[in-house]
């Protein structure tokens, strides 16, 4: 126990992780691959992680105000809401490239079939 407070596994490995990912963002950031606000943005969420995982417990009143039993009803229900919203936002930017890949591509193509029908 330290300050009265008990510490478990599951804390340490969320603060641990978040601090390697505060790391990680920071040097995307720095490779100009993150944007000042999104740099900002994963700060503060890998900060509020920090938090809840240190302080658990301010977490009670909104897990009782959604009518969850425990707090990891709530953070589990979130990082699903949380995920399936990535995959989505993933899935669209994917695709959207795709469709910009395949265009650029038939471009060339036809660039390229015009060229060789005026040689012949």
């Amino acid at each position: 126990m330290v300050l009265g407070v008990e510490i478990l596994g599951v804390q340490i490995i969320g603060v641990l992780f978040s601090l390697f990912m505060i790391y990680y963002s920071f040097l995307h950031f720095k490779r100009k691959e993150f944007t000042l606000k999104e740099f900002g943005f994963w700060l503060a969420a890998w900060a509020l992680l920090i938090l809840f995982a240190v302080f658990p417990k301010t977490l009670e009143p909104l897990a009782k105000g959604f009518g969850f039993a425990r707090i990891m009803d709530l953070v589990i229900v979130v990082g699903f809401i949380f995920l399936i919203g990535v995959i989505t936002y993933t899935y669209t930017i994917v695709r959207k490239t795709q469709n910009k890949i395949e265009e650029i591509v038939r471009k060339v193509a036809i660039k390229d079939a015009e060229e060789k029908s005026i040689k012949k």
